[in-house]
């Protein structure tokens, strides 16, 4: 190729410190800046602010990318570092000219970032890890008090390296990861409904000292529910507890309280135990 016919190309500005800086700016400021007009844009341009003037060196082409970013703009906290570190390597590459390439990416990214950000680690993850935690704690195991806190620690290191990476794989990465997004989230729904049901029977400990009687024969009621389906009476037990959660205005506290008084009053009368 004629080196006078050469393109060359430009030179990123942003490096690895830079998109890490910008993601603990966003991680900290993600929803204290929340409001119902824009959702999450102030928190983006507080983030990203310092990053768009090391792009932008001209004044007003800077405030035109600022007021670009802050429009609205909502999705999974976690994840959006990926989305706003690929709109700033396009940004990078192709400067002012790319505002409107800019927002349409952030326009079709966020719906389904924040489908499978709230799945995985708004539901899944609280689910799947507070179980195991509570139930090592139950067994004497020291680990479970500080799992989820371990857990937590270990998000936070990699959030901080989400915007690089989104930075450096570009919109590349959301092509490469897409169609694997929907079997890992498949794959953590089965997983945790799996432990939710394996600690319904396990650690919930609902009895009852009830026995059927004739002549005879004695039969505790417990025993014959168990041959029926085993601890068939504490999956009973989680099951209308769901229930009940999902009536409205019901309160998790609410819900507390009306187990003590229903376990007390059963517990008086004999029924459980």
């Amino acid at each position: 190729m004629n080196n006078e016919n050469a393109v060359m190309e430009k030179a990123p500005v942003l490096t690895k410190k830079d998109c890490v800086k910008g993601a603990i700016r966003w991680s900290l400021m993600a929803v204290t800046t929340f409001n119902y007009d824009t959702q999450l844009a102030p928190a983006v341009v507080f983030g990203i602010g310092p990053l768009l003037r090391k792009i932008y060196k001209d004044d007003d082409e800077y405030v035109e990318a600022l007021n670009n970013h802050y429009k609205y703009f909502n999705t999974m906290p976690w994840l959006a570092n990926i989305v706003l570190g690929a709109t700033l390597a396009l940004e990078d590459k192709e400067g002012i000219t790319s505002l409107d390439a800019v927002q349409n990416i952030k326009v079709s990214l966020m719906g389904p970032l924040a489908g499978i950000g709230d799945t995985l680690f708004w539901t899944l993850l609280p689910t799947i890890m507070g179980s195991i935690a509570g139930y090592m704690a139950l067994e004497g195991n020291p680990i479970g008090v500080i799992l989820w806190l371990i857990v937590n620690l270990i998000f936070i290191c990699i959030r901080t390296q989400l915007m690089w990476i989104g930075y450096r794989e570009g919109t590349k990465l959301i092509t490469k990861v897409g169609s694997k997004l929907a079997r890992i989230t498949d794959a953590a729904s089965v997983l945790g409904l799996t432990v939710v049901g394996a600690l319904s029977a396990t650690v919930v400990t609902a009895k009852t000292p009830l026995a059927f009687q004739m002549g005879e024969v004695n039969l505790a009621v417990a025993d014959l529910l168990d041959k029926i389906m085993p601890s068939m009476i504490s999956v009973a037990t989680v099951l209308v507890l769901y229930k009940l959660l999902g009536k409205k205005g019901m309160k998790i506290t609410t819900l507390i309280l009306i187990v003590i008084i229903f376990s007390m009053i059963c517990s008086a009368l004999g029924i459980l135990a």
